[in-house]
């Protein structure tokens, strides 16, 4: 026999390699234990995949790559550059205006005081909060923005007076309760960015929650903040040779974006200060933005969309932003309409929502023109059923001078900023992309055209080209970051500039997030440098126009079919909501029942709906569900009215909501289950195993008679000579010569209920309580040995110390729960059974627990002339027995151990001596802690048992 290489080897020797292989290869025999327990995992059907499932069938994907990036003259350095520039050229120019509650303007911010507050704000971060040697606050540190979602014009200053102070904003939303759904994590994403300075408006401060001597008192899960008005009366002015440092934009964190997860966990997005600036002039090129143009911002400008075109691209090219604040929409849905009118303005940031609001409240309004506009842009193009909005919207008001090429369509995210948009055109005869793809396809990750006559199809428009100077491409959303097929859904992958760069402190879903590689069909990277994960599903279509069709933190995977929550909202909104539910107060989510995902819906019911009609609504829900998409819906659930954990902004807080309904606090009015539609993957039925397994052999040995296995302990052993607490066969023998030689050791701890030590207990005071216990049981209770004592006293040190002081005068203790204050009617009287049947002699309690037994509740219960002397321990006599009890029998009675089931029968334990102290010295030998005390004094151990 020859190897591979021709070099000969001994058969024998291979032959016994091959034996051993051989004897390797054979399965080895269960554990005696698995034959016991069933593999739930093998019980649980196996979901067949679906033969006739799509299967995507084009090419590989190429990589999308956008405009390149122009390179215009005047473009400034950096942000900050820019707000130089236009507050010292154009002082007066308006740069935001901000409207109150009556559609009024309440405050304009003109670019010269939005530069010299921004100083001002920059001066007083850097050289008032703490002293001149220890400031609190040094370039590159972390300060929260808290500001409300009235007052833009305050937010706007403090954000560019950090830029200025090269410190790191971070906003986030007003905490309006010390318990608002989510404050928690973003208190956690606070902590982590070492936060210590929160910055906030004078009104915002005054509107928080104020413990009662006026302090604001740290929310939960919060660092401890000092909160730091912004107002320029509260600020000092700089002095004249004080000046910002103004440098070109690099790569240091210029803010961080807060981000919450699927789970409800907050991420911080960081933001560099090139990316900052590339991304302004990537939608500056992408918008065709220009000096002096008026732009209505709808939107929340402390993050997203609302926060680049309305905060960060505006001032770069000094355009004038009219703030419409949510509360005034609240009021008057058409206000954003109204002062596009007013001020002419050329670009409006809107959600889809404020259109269909818009269209609810319009009522043939003959002063609305809206020929101004050149761009409306709609942040939430990457939701597929905001098209039904915009073509609604462009069906009522292109008879008003809106254009069909004006609406812009945009998809985002925190992770990649600005992901593509829909370019503004002159052209009015070039239709919007758009593409009509059937449902059953996409649950399946496929892309296939179907007839637009049809129910179960999802129309999606398409949200433009990818941004300038960046790379688009769409891998797998499992497993290897693989490029997806034409024909394919994938995950939306970005390559730019203009991008975050990480989630601040975590470095490893940093690296799942930002540094992806995406892999061609052989393996390679097709390009060296990283992409970004967008958190979008979509595709690039024909002519490089990116269409999405769902969100990854949305997808639930039932059966192996991807859902998209925002589809299934969709459908149940189709039934007819108004009359049932709220339109906005809708949460899907999916939880894990039998390893695989289940749909649950939850809505907020109307008050005036009946539970007859709520229930007629609920099945046409789960009809419609089921027709579309093909999935059953595991539970669907209406609450009352304003019942749901909101966001800051007041949407549903989707994590809380989840929770609470896997907690079962959601106390839902209506409920409609169908575990049988959508749980297909039940437990196998139960066969009979062919072979005879290790139970029936030991079933058998014993009706044989067979004699079984058997463990025994290892023996006591002899007694040493250095071991005297063995030489001591009882406990109170014990106890004395351990006061005797350890006196100061700690045997008890006793904790309240807030961890704290309440009391303790060492080897010489537990002695001399029993002591003083002890004469009290002899001269005022005038008991003799082998008398019963009744313990009737709470689990703690005065339980101890009486246990012992029985022992020491020869009494047998019975230990007995003392009755609950407020159920005396109930706990009263078994404590009297056990007294009663233990023929107890005494009963032994504290001051307090005397007095509950000769209350009118407890003699109302049991007369009070039939208890037997009752003895309090909190006033014991001071002098000490002339001799303490030994006893002469190891057998005789050490106590009872009373216990009562749930049927109400009682039943007593008589444990000797003897008994009482064997454990003790088993439990020493196997050097285990024992939590009764009799073990704690054989051991000095010292215990702290939480006693309730």
């Amino acid at each position: 026999m020859e190897t591979g290489d021709g070099v000969p080897v001994s058969s024998r020797v291979s032959a016994k390699i091959q034996q051993l292989v051989n004897t390797l290869k054979r399965p080895k025999r269960p554990p005696l234990r698995e034959f016991f327990v069933d593999d739930f995992e093998e019980l649980l059907e196996v979901q067949q995949p679906d033969p006739n499932q799509p299967k995507p069938e084009g090419a590989q994907m190429l990589a999308m790559r956008g405009e390149q990036l122009g390179v215009v003259t005047n473009w400034p350095p950096s942000l900050e550059a820019a707000l130089q520039r236009w507050g010292t050229i154009s002082p007066k120019a308006p740069c935001l205006t901000t409207m109150d509650t009556n559609g009024k303007p309440l405050y304009i911010l003109t670019y010269g005081k939005l530069w010299t507050r921004s100083m001002k704000v920059a001066y007083n971060i850097l050289h008032k909060l703490g002293t001149k040697q220890e400031p609190m606050v040094r370039p590159g540190d972390r300060v929260t923005l808290v500001f409300p979602n009235n007052d833009p014009a305050a937010f706007m200053v403090a954000f560019y007076g950090c830029l200025l102070a090269e410190v790191v904003p971070v906003p986030i939303e007003v905490p309006l309760t010390r318990k608002d759904a989510g404050s928690q994590q973003i208190g956690f994403l606070l902590g982590s960015c070492g936060v210590t300075v929160a910055l906030t408006s004078d009104a915002c401060h005054k509107g928080l929650p104020k413990s009662p001597t006026g302090e604001i008192p740290q929310f939960k899960g919060w660092p401890k903040l000092l909160w730091f008005v912004t107002e320029s009366k509260h600020l000092s002015k700089p002095p004249r040779d004080w000046f910002p440092h103004i440098k070109d934009a690099n790569n240091d964190t210029a803010y961080i974006e807060y981000k919450t997860c699927k789970d409800g966990s907050v991420l911080g997005v960081t933001v560099t200060r090139i990316a900052l600036l590339t991304h302004c002039q990537a939608l500056t090129q992408a918008c065709g933005y220009t000096e002096a143009e008026t732009i209505v911002n709808v939107l929340d400008f402390k993050k997203d969309v609302g926060l680049w075109h309305g905060i960060l691209t505006s001032v770069m090219n000094m355009m004038h932003v009219i703030s419409i604040p949510y509360s005034l929409m609240k009021v008057n849905p058409l206000s954003w309409i109204q002062k596009v009118c007013q001020y002419k303005a050329k670009v409006a940031c809107v959600k889809s929502r404020d259109m269909h609001w818009a269209l609810v409240a319009h009522r043939d309004q003959r002063d609305i023109n809206l020929s101004s506009l050149r761009m409306l842009i709609v942040a939430d193009g990457a939701n597929p059923w905001s098209i039904s909005s915009c073509d609604a919207f462009l069906n009522v008001f292109q008879s008003k001078g809106l254009r069909q090429e004006v609406i812009c369509p945009c998809a985002s995210s925190p992770e990649a900023l600005t992901v593509a948009i829909r370019r503004p055109t002159d052209d009015s005869n070039q239709p919007p992309g758009r593409g009509v793809l059937s449902m059953h396809g996409l649950t399946y990750g496929v892309i296939r055209v179907d007839s637009e006559e049809k129910l179960s199809v999802l129309t999606v428009q398409d949200v433009g080209l990818v941004m300038p100077g960046a790379i688009m491409c769409s891998v797998k959303p499992d497993g290897i970051p693989q490029l997806c097929k034409t024909d394919e859904i994938g995950e939306l992958c970005v390559c730019a500039i203009a991008t975050g760069t990480s989630y601040y402190g975590l470095s490893g879903m940093t690296k799942n997030t930002f540094e992806v590689f995406p892999m061609t069909s052989s393996g390679g990277p097709i390009t060296e440098y990283p992409f970004i994960r967008t958190g979008l599903l979509g595709f690039i279509g024909p002519g490089g126009l990116v269409f999405v069709i769902g969100k990854m933190d949305g997808l639930m995977v039932v059966s192996g079919r991807r859902h998209n929550a925002d589809d299934i909202v969709a459908t149940a909104l189709a039934v007819e909501p108004m009359k049932f539910v709220y339109r906005g107060r809708i949460a899907v989510f999916s939880v894990s029942v039998l390893h695989d995902e289940r749909i649950v819906i939850v809505a907020e019911q109307r008050p005036d709906s009946t539970e007859e009609d709520s229930f007629q609504w609920m099945s046409r829900v789960l009809q419609a569900i089921d027709s579309i998409h093909q999935v059953g819906v595991y539970c669907l659930a209406l609450v009352p009215a304003n019942t749901l954990p909101k966001t800051p902004l007041g949407g549903i807080h989707l994590s809380e909501t989840k929770q609470l309904f896997l907690e079962g606090s959601l106390h839902p009015c209506n409920v409609l289950m169908c575990p049988h539609t959508c749980v297909t993957n039940l437990p196998k039925p139960r066969q009979k195993q062919p072979e005879i397994g290790p139970a029936s052999v030991m079933v058998g040995n014993l009706v044989s008679g067979k004699r079984i296995a058997q463990a025994s302990g290892r023996d006591l052993g002899q007694i040493e000579d250095n071991d005297q607490a063995r030489k001591f066969l009882f406990l109170s023998e014990v106890l004395q010569w351990r006061a005797q030689t350890t006196p100061d050791h700690v045997l008890y701890t006793l904790l309240n209920c807030r961890g704290t030590i309440a009391n303790s207990l060492t080897c010489v005071q537990l002695h001399k309580r029993a002591e003083k216990i002890a004469v009290m049981l002899m001269e005022r209770g005038h008991l003799q040995d082998g008398d019963h004592v009744a313990l009737v006293y709470p689990p703690g040190i005065d339980l101890i110390a009486a246990f012992y002081g029985c022992l020491y005068a020869g009494c047998v203790p019975i230990t007995v729960r003392p009755p609950h204050p407020q159920n005396i009617a109930t706990t009263l009287p078994t404590v009297k059974m056990i007294v009663e049947v233990s023929r107890s002699a005494c009963l032994m309690t504290t001051q307090l627990i005397c007095k509950l037994l000769r209350s009118r509740e407890a003699a109302a219960a049991v007369d009070v002339r039939t208890w037997p002397p009752v003895l309090d321990t909190d006033d014991l006599p001071k002098k000490r027995p002339a001799q303490i009890y030994k006893p002469s029998n190891p057998e005789t009675l050490a106590y009872l151990d009373f216990s009562v089931s749930t049927t109400g029968m009682l039943a007593g334990v008589k444990v000797g001596k003897l008994n009482c102290y064997f454990p003790c010295s088993h439990y020493l030998i196997a050097l285990t802690l024992n939590k009764l005390f009799c073990t704690s004094v054989l051991n000095a151990v010292s215990l702290a048992p939480l006693l309730l």
